[in-house]
């Protein structure tokens, strides 16, 4: 890929535009996770280190292009301070002259870029305004970079520009999972309905050599192969999509795994009576909640042969005990896999990072992406935007 890194930029002196996400959850006044401040970390210290002064520029919540004091970074900007471990100017309505005046090193952090529309319509005069207040663009925010806005794209084509640490990281996983990927490739796509991931699915076919499907996903391909899942989540009118799917993944010499045992329940609660069964005999009353030991068993025998996993969804319904059971066994068998050095695994994707932790799993993934939509538009093909415009 043509991307640029912090390696490749001259900084000494610099004013470097750094587009940031740290649109963090808070309560009470509180930041809850830091998890995304932190991450940035590594940017921020780079670019002091080289000369630079880093002046980054976030979204946080959805103003709508209007001013709103709840979504104002001034919120955040003591968590930040104490996660990077430095002093932050806070900068409302920042000018050359006084990001000029500041001594070199400084860091900043200006206003939230969505109080005004122009970001999100990727308004020209917008991005010139930025373009104005640096020398240079480092786009450290992947999570944002299927969003063709002001600060992610525009500003990316009138400076000289680079990724940031994180992003760079997210980019060097995805390539080595989607683009140039050791083969064996396994990829499991769980979650509740296939209407959500049917590009994801279309392109991950073409690309891998097996394919998992769990949750809610894989009752629709069930029936729609004639199985009567009973009461199970289902969107039995995506039938003829499923079967589609199916039969590109056979052209394609890609094998859809898909369970063959399920443990069912009569009712959506944790610990509530359950039973396992063969997935042509759930009772019509009940409902699908997890895979059962059969299936998981028949997903270790594939990562057994794999050499890279991607990962994005549960196998079942993670949340509730103990139907969380396929989703932790099948976690912890690939997170062992990766720390003996036998697999690469990258995951992302909400529902997938806290199935992952809750499994105790996470931490031993090659790497697990926090970016959401921007991971998921990746793995279905699709250019992003603030990526194509480091290039």
């Amino acid at each position: 890929m043509a991307w640029k890194t912090l390696d490749d930029m001259d900084l000494n002196g610099k004013i470097v535009l750094t587009r940031v996400d740290i649109n963090v959850p808070m309560a009470d006044g509180i930041v809850t996770d830091a998890t995304r401040i932190a991450r940035i970390k590594p940017t921020i210290d780079d670019i002091v280190a080289k000369g630079g002064t880093p002046v980054m520029l976030a979204h946080f919540g959805r103003p709508k292009g209007q001013y709103v004091a709840e979504m104002s970074l001034s919120h955040i900007l003591p968590a930040v301070k104490e996660t990077l471990g430095r002093d932050v100017i806070f900068v409302e309505k920042p000018s050359r002259e006084a990001l000029d005046a500041l001594a070199i090193g400084s860091v900043v952090l200006v206003e939230n870029t969505r109080f005004t529309d122009k970001e999100t319509d990727n308004d020209p005069e917008m991005a010139r305004f930025l373009a104005s207040l640096g020398d240079v663009f480092c786009n450290d925010a992947f999570s944002a970079a299927h969003r063709a806005h002001a600060s992610t794209e525009g500003v990316a084509h009138l400076l000289p520009s680079c990724a940031g640490r994180l992003m760079q990281a997210e980019l060097s996983a995805l390539e080595a999972a989607l683009t140039t990927p050791e083969r064996p490739v396994v990829a499991v796509v769980g979650g509740a309905k296939v209407s959500t991931k049917l590009d994801l699915l279309a392109n991950l076919v073409r690309k891998v050599d097996y394919l998992v499907i769990g949750g809610g996903m894989a009752n629709t391909f069930l029936a729609a192969q004639g199985i009567d899942v009973g009461k199970s989540l289902c969107e039995h009118d995506l039938a003829e999509t499923a079967r589609d799917i199916l039969k590109k993944a056979d052209e394609a010499g890609c094998e859809i795994v898909l369970p063959k045992d399920a443990r069912v329940a009569w009712e959506f609660a944790a610990n509530a009576k359950n039973e396992i069964v063969d997935v042509t005999a759930v009772p019509s009353d009940a409902m699908i909640l997890d895979a059962g030991p059969a299936s998981v068993e028949r997903v270790a025998e594939v990562f057994k042969t794999a050499k890279t996993l991607i990962w994005n969804g549960p196998l079942g319904a993670f949340e509730i005990e103990p139907f969380d059971t396929a989703t932790n066994a099948a976690a912890q068998q690939a997170a062992a896999m990766t720390k003996a050095g036998d697999l690469i695994s990258v995951a992302g994707g909400g529902d997938t990072v806290a199935a992952l932790n809750k499994a105790g799993a996470g931490d031993d993934f090659t790497y697990i992406s926090t970016a959401g939509g921007a991971f998921l538009e990746w793995m279905e093909g699709k250019t992003l935007p603030g990526v194509a415009a480091l290039g």
